[in-house]
């Protein structure tokens, strides 16, 4: 499709779980204005989470990797000129992407909850939203703009089998996340796994393949390597999800699968599984930080696999009854 003065452009580069966030606010930019062209500018790792999606007419990859993929992104960013831009980010590097492709109009977050305030300068629209979660914040900026047939539903591709997943039935856990303070301690997937083989589940874990070794001495649970189509794929077919406050875990609410979330210093009820069955634990004391810390959390630490085990039992249960 050419791009015309009439359409829409969204920016959110990544990363995962913040893309999922946003599908909903995109999905009801496009149902409220069914005629208008969408273009979504992501970082290209992250693309195959949104190709063939229903909402997005074009994808238009962020890349940054030498200074000619930079000069190229910024020369398709310069040719779109949209009647409306509307930044999901809210950081200096999404709003000035934004404000190359010449909009009309630009929306973005308030400096007041904004990750990088002066992204605000950018915008010529800036709209002070309320959350709690980033899903209703991301509705509310849209809303700003104009949007009226709003939807809390996120459109997911169907992936692609990769890697060996057991026949029986099984849990997926994905044990890495973006920050060593939001983990769980890796020997207490080897309980875990051990506890659900009683139960008759596998534990599946799905990492990256160049962290595959640092599971390798675990007995008790299968390892699974895959991009991040054979993720949504895993996913799919995963009887019920262990997550920690990461992408896998937005994945797994966003498809409906029941499941647990384990939260220690960030705060579910700004970025749990949204929308979602799944139980979520926490330490009733620990106090909400966003400091990258090298080290586990104590507050993680202090999660029981026994704890897992029953929320586990707990939301599998809930979920059978909920099933037609």
């Amino acid at each position: 499709m050419k791009d015309t003065g009439n359409s829409i452009l969204v920016i959110r580069l990544g990363a995962m779980g913040d893309i999922i966030h946003a599908l909903p606010a995109v999905a009801s930019l496009k149902r409220s204005f069914p005629g208008r062209k969408l273009t979504w500018v992501v970082a290209r790792r992250w693309m195959p989470l949104l190709e063939g999606n229903p909402f997005i007419d074009e994808l238009v990859p962020f890349e940054r990797a030498g200074v000619g993929a930079l000069w190229a992104s910024w020369q398709r960013l310069r040719s779109i000129k949209p009647a409306i831009a509307v930044d999901f980010q809210g950081l200096l590097q999404s709003a000035f992407a934004g404000r190359i492709a010449q909009p009309e109009v630009f929306f973005g977050f308030d400096r007041s909850v904004a990750r990088e305030p002066l992204a605000a300068w950018f915008y010529s629209c800036c709209v002070p939203v309320k959350g709690p979660h980033r899903v209703e914040r991301n509705l509310q900026l849209v809303q700003a703009a104009g949007a009226a047939q709003l939807t809390k539903e996120a459109w997911i591709p169907q992936g692609r089998p990769e890697g060996g997943l057991p026949s029986c039935d099984f849990v997926l856990a994905s044990p890495f996340a973006g920050w060593n303070s939001k983990q769980w301690p890796i020997t207490k997937y080897e309980a875990l796994g051990q506890r659900l083989q009683s139960d008759g589940l596998e534990l599946v874990v799905n990492v990256p393949a160049d962290r595959a070794h640092e599971l390798s001495r675990l007995s008790h649970l299968r390892v699974h390597t895959s991009s991040l189509a054979g993720l949504i794929h895993a996913t799919r077919r995963a009887t019920a999800v262990l997550g920690l406050d990461s992408g896998p875990l937005h994945l797994a609410a966003a498809l409906g699968k029941p499941g647990v979330a384990l939260f220690g210093p960030t705060d579910p009820t700004q970025t749990g599984p949204f929308n979602s069955n799944m139980i979520v634990l926490r330490s009733p004391d620990v106090e909400t930080t966003y400091k990258r810390h090298e080290a586990i959390h104590e507050s993680m630490t202090e999660i029981s696999v026994e704890q897992v085990v029953t929320a586990l039992q707990h939301s599998l249960s809930s979920a059978a009854v909920q099933r037609p």
